[in-house]
């Protein structure tokens, strides 16, 4: 019993003890704990006070900053504010200075006009003192010579009739005569020139061109502010520029190949730069026209070598590409120019003739019909005259006249030519007679134009129902061009058959032009 009192006495103990270490330890690491916790939210602190120091100082700098853009914008506006006084003070100088020229001006003015008032007065008193000075001198005759001044003027004019009578009738017997022996000839030379005119089957396919634009917006563009860029078009391709409602077109009409051609590589490049005003159009359609021209010589220069041609002239070569800018009833020039080439020189093999001479005078003898639309004549004229002009061969000339009877073929090469020329021209579907009157109308009409002294270019455009002539500013002045298109639309009223009416535009231009070095 005593072993067990002590066994639970010392148990007791130890638990004691242990319960003495356990709570001693506890309050140890809670004082632990709280010197951590302490020690963070001094940290933390520390930390807040740092944050708090550099939002301070941003906000500081933002203010600086602020300061010094508010400081630069002052100056600026104050800069740009004394720049606009100092202009607006030179602005009043100038229009003081301005007004005072216009009083001087205006004083001037009502100088001449007081001037001019003073002598209109003394040219009405003069004009009364002549008139007055006149029926004095009338009254002197009548009472010398018995007579009234109308009995003199009747007695005097009936004297002049009698008198002129025989001389009128010898200038119409004489006038008479003339003109019946020029009939055949004028004849000829109408029907020569109804040969060289184009015509084509249908007025769509061969008077207009179509330019394909991507935006309907490029049509204003090409119009131009009040219509300025359309009529330095117009007035420099010599085409009618048509501007509907047909989308995404632009069409060009002419019965002119050429001018057509030109025109529309012109509007393409235009359309294609996006820079479309005078000055931009007028350097462009030089730059195309020349590379037409240079086209045309390598055109020809193609053709001659494969005819095997030689010692050809340089403007005839070029006379020879443009062949391909015409036709004759919708036959293509220069396609009808290369048949009767290689068909006179079959010919002239098979007869003992030249071969290569014979197409030499094939090639060249419709090469007049590169000239009629700028140059007054028939075309068998005018290509005889240029083939004289640059030394060709007499067969060639022959060649020239008598493909249109108008001389006997004098060798074997010249007579090749007219049957070639026959062949060529006959065979089914070669050639067109539609719209052939129209054509030649429309040619008319600009012959009868450039036939007046004083004009530069002359174009029909509208489908010929207006007619525009370009007169030299330099010979004509304005009185005188409002006469000039009286005297032509008389003209063509005499000379020409059309329906309807005929507008004849006479413009006449002074440039002005000089240089900055």
């Amino acid at each position: 019993m005593i072993l067990e009192s002590l066994a639970v006495g010392a148990a007791f103990t130890t638990g004691a003890a242990g319960f003495f270490i356990a709570k001693k330890m506890e309050a140890a690491n809670y004082e632990i704990h709280v010197a951590q916790a302490r020690a963070k939210a001094k940290a933390i602190e520390h930390e807040a006070e740092l944050i708090l120091s550099n939002s301070n100082v941003k906000v500081k700098e933002a203010e600086l900053e602020a300061k010094r853009r508010y400081d630069e914008k002052t100056l600026t506006l104050k800069k740009e504010h004394t720049d606009k006084v100092l202009e607006l003070e030179k602005k009043e100088r100038t229009y003081k200075e301005e007004l005072k020229k216009i009083e001087k001006e205006r004083e001037e003015i009502q100088d001449i006009q007081n001037n001019a008032s003073a002598m209109f007065d003394e040219g009405k008193q003069l004009k009364d003192e002549y008139s007055l000075k006149v029926k004095e001198a009338l009254m002197v005759l009548e009472r010398s010579s018995g007579l009234t001044q109308n009995e003199a003027r009747d007695i005097v004019l009936a004297k002049v009739e009698e008198q002129s009578r025989a001389q009128i009738a010898h200038t119409v017997r004489r006038l008479e005569e003339e003109a019946k022996q020029d009939a055949k000839r004028r004849v000829n030379y109408i029907l020569a020139q109804a040969t060289t005119r184009f015509a084509g089957e249908y007025a769509a396919e061969r008077l207009i061109n179509v330019v394909n634009i991507k935006d309907d917006e490029l049509k204003g563009r090409i119009i131009g502010k009040e219509g300025r860029n359309i009529k330095t078009l117009e007035m420099l391709l010599g085409v009618d520029i048509i501007i509907d409602d047909t989308p995404n077109a632009i069409i060009l009409s002419s019965f002119n190949l050429y001018r057509r051609a030109i025109a529309t590589k012109v509007i393409e490049l235009l359309v294609q730069d996006g820079r479309i005003q005078p000055a931009r159009i007028e350097g462009i359609y030089e730059k195309v026209r020349d590379e037409f021209d240079q086209s045309l010589l390598e055109e020809g220069e193609n053709i001659i070598i494969d005819l095997g041609i030689t010692k050809v002239h340089p403007e005839l070569v070029k006379l020879i590409g443009r062949l391909k800018f015409r036709a004759s009833y919708g036959q293509n020039a220069l396609a009808h120019s290369l048949e009767v080439a290689h068909l006179a020189g079959i010919i002239a093999a098979e007869t003992g003739g030249d071969v290569l001479l014979a197409r030499r005078a094939g090639i060249l003898h419709d090469i007049g019909k590169a000239l009629t639309h700028e140059t007054a004549g028939s075309h068998v004229d005018l290509g005889a005259e240029v083939c004289r002009r640059y030394k060709e061969h007499d067969v060639v000339i022959n060649a020239i006249f008598a493909h249109h009877g108008h001389e006997e073929p004098t060798s074997v090469e010249s007579a090749a030519v007219c049957a070639a020329d026959t062949l060529s021209a006959a065979r089914p579907g070669a050639r067109r007679e539609v719209l052939e009157s129209f054509l030649k109308r429309v040619q008319d009409i600009e012959d009868i134009a450039k036939s007046k002294p004083g004009i530069k270019q002359v174009y029909a455009i509208n489908a010929g129902r207006e007619v525009r002539v370009i007169a030299n500013a330099k010979l004509i002045n304005d009185d005188e061009a409002v006469l000039l298109a009286k005297e032509i639309a008389k003209e063509i009223e005499d000379k020409v058959q059309y329906p309807g009416e005929i507008k004849v535009n006479v413009i006449r231009e002074v440039r002005a032009i000089d240089f900055a070095r």
